[in-house]
């Protein structure tokens, strides 16, 4: 049976990992020593590239969903014969509670079979695959054990079914009836460290984790509206955060292609700064401070001095930067979509907007930045003067182009921010000549912007300077507080870019995008809410909100025609649109109404000032 489609994965994580576990009981992805590293099953990219799975002999349907404030997985099999469930989980440590949840996670994937009617036959197929799927470990057995050794990669699986080995295979068949249970705990270590895996018991693994998840929920009370929907996507940012340095990777998975059968297959097991102040937005919003906190130190611990290099746009989940791709050419890709990448030659461009990102998030931060360290105040002071430098010069932009560099409006727009922000933040990072230099480019900027961004022929601002192209991104402007969402000519580029790029509420990047950008349509839910339209703004957020998959969860992209997800698996950058989208809304009620008609436009000059935050 080959994997499903990406939406019909669930999500598990522990902290370091993540593994992706579809409706028909098979774990096709796990990279068990950290997120971006080697996969041991990569099914996802292959169909040889390991797998495990425990489903019935028999046809079946399933229901399935995440135990109540935890990311452990149940799966309901209903067969002729009867029903069976199988829940999932990545071991949290023994005891780890609240903040401390996923630091020393044990690296174990338990599942637990229990016959709940009738007598279900079942299937267990382990064939492990290390390396992306590069080497086929032998597999010896044992008094219930079955361990996978070959080169710096160690498995051991315990089992209390019968498995038969060989030929890289561990297969058995049992029998779940009523009333009975069947434990699987599989175990990871490196070969050379002295250590062997851990296989503690798969009930008290799911117990624990049940446990630990809860009392991370329990430390968040996000009041505002569309809880249950927050709620479940903090705790997905949450489960893709490497927890020794805090680092939020993009998404879980390399190369799940942004359009079946393309080649921008790209790995995004990385930590991007371009989405580092709407993470911290977002887990602010969630009532995740503390997270928020670690957030920032570790952004901050990773950059470094800033030198005349460019500012790096994105690291490793350790803060590493070289982050070099490489093609793994025998795999066939997801749905034969070539090539597959490890790594990320992102990491070499220029994109500007990452020096908006940082002050934006200081800005948001600044009260637990007080007093300011000194290495903090440096870096916003390098950050800031980047910005006076590099705001005139082409680059990648936020989409991280490959052909040419361009004069990205949003680009632009994000080095306002940093201006912006750095002037308010004003003596406590900077002289007074300083923030007099910041003040001149800042108005600069803003000017650039309002006469080379706007096209008059379209009534909008488009992608880049002097062009006729419209592109989602400029959507941030309102939400940075480059203008208010009801300036004249906001309110225009809004309607052009619903108008183009829209269908049934999936919003492209631009003309030719394959697909809908799940972040760019609830970035026009926030514009709609901020400009007064509550009730448009609240029927397109739940017109987003169903197109997650039934556990909840979005990858990057949505197919305007068919609906399928696409794109990396799951996606924090959606997960985060979601949860800054709800907080808009929110704070529209609270301002305008529920049910607010559209406010009239005001007169004046798109010039209008508008830092509304």
């Amino acid at each position: 049976m080959e994997p499903g489609r990406i939406s019909e994965h669930g999500f598990l994580a522990d902290g370091r990992s993540a593994a992706l576990v579809d409706r028909a009981g098979a774990v096709n992805w796990w990279c068990p020593a950290r997120f971006d590293g080697p996969s041991v099953f990569g099914r996802l990219l292959d169909d040889d590239a390991g797998h495990w799975s425990i489903r019935p002999e028999d046809p079946f349907t399933t229901e399935r969903s995440y135990l109540d404030d935890s990311l452990v997985l149940r799966t309901v099999f209903t067969t002729r014969s009867g029903s069976v469930a199988v829940t999932d989980a990545l071991a949290l440590e023994p005891g780890a509670r609240g903040h401390e949840i996923g630091l020393r996670s044990p690296r174990v994937l338990a599942r637990v079979v229990e016959g709940l009617s009738g007598a279900v036959p079942m299937r267990v197929k382990y064939r492990p695959r290390f390396e992306y799927g590069r080497v086929r470990a032998y597999l010896t057995g044992g008094e219930g054990t079955v361990d996978a050794v070959a080169g710096p990669t160690r498995l051991s699986l315990r089992a209390n079914v019968p498995l038969t080995c060989g030929h890289g295979t561990a297969s058995g068949r049992f029998t779940a009836r009523a009333g009975t249970a069947h434990h699987f705990t599989l175990g990871y270590a490196p070969t050379y460290d002295g250590g062997e895996p851990a296989l503690p018991d798969a009930d008290q693994v799911v117990a624990e984790t049940v446990a630990g998840w809860r009392s991370w929920a329990g430390l968040h009370d996000y009041r505002g509206l569309y809880r249950d929907q927050v709620r479940l996507s903090a705790m997905v940012v949450q489960g893709m955060t490497y927890q020794p340095s805090g680092a939020v990777v993009a998404a879980a998975t390399t190369s799940l292609p942004e359009e079946l059968g393309g080649d921008r297959n790209y790995d995004y097991r990385f930590v991007w700064v371009r989405d580092f102040s709407l993470t911290l937005q977002a887990l602010w919003l969630a009532a995740c401070p503390d997270e928020a906190n670690r957030q920032f130190a570790w952004v901050a611990r990773a950059m470094g001095e800033i030198d005349d290099q460019p500012v790096p746009i994105m690291y490793g989940v350790q803060g590493e930067r070289d982050l070099t791709e490489h093609h793994l050419d025998d795999l066939a890709g997801y749905a034969d979509s070539r090539p597959v990448f490890i790594g990320n030659d992102a990491w070499k461009q220029r994109q500007t907007d990452v020096l908006g990102e940082v002050l934006d998030a200081a800005w948001l931060m600044r009260y637990y930045l007080d007093p300011m360290s000194p290495d903090v105040r440096d870096l916003l002071r390098a950050l800031a003067d980047r910005a006076v430098r590099d705001w005139r010069r082409p680059d990648a932009g936020m989409w991280e182009a490959r052909d040419v560099e361009r004069h990205y409006v949003s680009s632009k727009v994000q080095c306002w921010t940093a201006l912006d922000r750095a002037v308010r933040f004003g003596a406590r990072i900077g002289t007074p000549d300083d923030v007099a230099h910041w003040t001149a480019a800042r108005d600069e900027v803003r000017a650039a912007v309002l006469t080379r961004g706007w096209n008059e022929r379209l009534q909008a601002y488009t992608g880049a300077f002097d062009s006729d192209h419209l592109d989602a991104s400029v959507l941030i402007m309102p939400l940075v507080g480059f203008l208010p969402a009801d300036d004249p000519r906001m309110r225009s580029t809004m309607n052009a870019v619903e108008r183009r790029l829209s269908r049934d509420g999936l919003l492209r990047r631009w003309d030719d995008d394959p697909a809908g950008f799940v972040i760019c349509s609830f970035w026009l839910v926030g514009c709609l809410a901020e400009a007064g339209e509550v009730d448009r703004a609240r029927r397109l957020f739940e017109q987003l909100a169903a197109r997650a998959n039934d556990l909840g969860l979005y990858a990057e992209q949505i197919d305007q025609a068919t609906g399928e997800q696409l794109g990396n698996f799951p996606q924090a950058f959606s997960h985060i649109g979601l949860i800054n989208a709800a907080g808009k809304i929110t704070d529209a009620v609270e301002r305008f109404g529920d049910r607010a008609a559209r406010r009239p436009v005001p007169t004046g000059t798109a010039a209008t000032e508008g830092a509304r935050r």
